[in-house]
């Protein structure tokens, strides 16, 4: 069966065993159509460069609740029961699956309790609250809320939507590669994050129905990399721990329906750790005026990084998501100052006298340095009678101003060293 949405031709037979086929995916868009927004899609001229392929970014961190988590969410309620929305929905999420959920139940008037871990970005929460849905904290990661509400199901009777292991879930968030493939339909490539699957699943299915021979690649943060290592077990399998700053994707174990997808479609699954999805973040900031929480980015991060190789391709990426933190959003900018250096910490002793001080700060301001605080310690066992220990900040341009200034002090005579490797 052949079927034609948007000028675009697709085969509708379903693949092999999957319980959910490109048929599905064109159902939920249909439904789905009027609700969410056709999040745009942009070349980026920077990224491009940067990477030496095509970047196009789909941005669907400007997608309704800022994630593409509302799609999956609202297709799945879209399939309940009047009965089933009368006793409730209940749901575990790390914050982007809650607000989908708490938006979809809230369109239907149906009753909302949503688990998430205590660790949730304090965005996350706030807007689900918002959208009229009952927050559960409870436990450190998302599969402790998973845990918990299992169990708050039992006892209520309520419907569990699942973040990710759902043919209706996958099959929502599978509209997502359907906008993207007729946005750009001679794509080379996707890159799309893992946590659970869900998201990849759905965009794997309908990415091999729109052009079989595009390349998928899915990133995962190392410190969670739950999929990678069920890939290479051969089955699903449970992290012990999770450590990672894209709490979006952080999941201790992929779900089995995803996982099945994922190893019979997805091409390569890779890596990525918290410094290269941090430098994404901030770069995405910086030259592209977006604000991309870690697990929207990290797909962008494994190009920047070269973790994947996908020069002279035309590659999607999409940022699926942009509920971060403000807090953390100003952790990540010192951190990324810091690691680039452009932010340069000092240590250096000075004789206890008048104008000691002022003589370093004039070589600083020379070098057309700013110097954002300075900090003195007189009390020390490790600092000589009449000597004191000078702690400097400073604004730098880069590492290589950096090395520069350490020279031109270590030439003047003072013992300057960077605040890290100070003893």
């Amino acid at each position: 069966m052949r079927l034609v949405e948007n000028d675009v031709t697709v085969d509708t037979t379903p693949e092999g065993e999957n319980p959910v086929t490109i048929a599905d995916i064109w159902h939920a868009y249909k439904y789905l159509k009027p609700i969410i927004h056709h999040t745009p899609l942009s070349h980026s001229r920077t990224m491009s460069e940067m990477t030496g392929a095509d970047v196009y970014l789909k941005c669907e961190h400007m997608q309704r609740s800022g994630a593409f988590k509302i799609r999956g969410a609202s297709y799945k309620l879209s399939t309940l029961t009047p009965e089933q929305h009368r006793a409730g929905v209940v749901a575990a999420s790390a914050g982007n699956h809650a607000q989908g959920v708490a938006i979809a139940a809230a369109q239907y008037h149906t009753p909302c309790t949503i688990v998430m871990p205590e660790s949730a970005p304090l965005a996350k929460t706030t807007a689900t609250a918002g959208y009229g849905a009952n927050v559960v904290l409870h436990g450190a990661t998302y599969d402790d809320a998973y845990q918990h509400c299992l169990e708050l199901q039992q006892k209520t009777g309520a419907t569990f939507i699942h973040a990710f292991n759902d043919p209706k879930v996958i099959a929502g968030q599978g509209t997502l590669g359907l906008e993207m493939l007729n946005d750009l339909p001679d794509a080379d490539a996707l890159i799309v994050p893992i946590g659970g699957g869900g998201l990849m699943s759905g965009i794997a299915i309908a990415a091999r129905a729109l052009k079989p021979d595009i390349i998928i690649i899915g990133v995962q943060a190392s410190g969670s990399g739950s999929c990678l290592a069920s890939l290479e077990a051969g089955s699903p399998i449970s992290l012990p721990a999770i450590t990672t700053i894209a709490d979006g994707i952080a999941v201790k174990r992929p779900g089995d329906l995803t996982f099945s997808i994922i190893q019979k479609l997805v091409d390569e699954v890779v890596l990525v750790d918290d410094e290269a999805t941090i430098n994404a973040v901030l770069l995405l900031m910086e030259r592209c005026k977006m604000m991309v929480e870690g697990a929207g980015a990290i797909g962008l991060a494994s190009l920047l990084s070269g973790k994947v190789n996908l020069k002279g391709k035309k590659v999607l990426v999409p940022l699926t998501g942009g509920n971060i933190d403000i807090n953390l959003v100003g952790r990540f900018i010192e951190h990324g100052l810091a690691s680039a250096g452009r932010y340069f910490v000092i240590h250096t002793r000075l004789t206890d006298r008048p104008g000691e001080l002022m003589r370093i700060l004039e070589i600083i301001t020379e070098m057309r340095i700013n110097v954002i605080d300075v900090r003195h310690q007189r009390i020390s066992n490790r600092l000589p009678i009449m000597q004191r220990e000078e702690t400097i900040t400073l604004e730098t341009s880069d590492r290589t101003q950096c090395q520069q200034l350490l020279q031109r002090l270590r030439s003047e005579g003072y013992m300057v060293e960077e605040a890290q490797t100070f003893d």
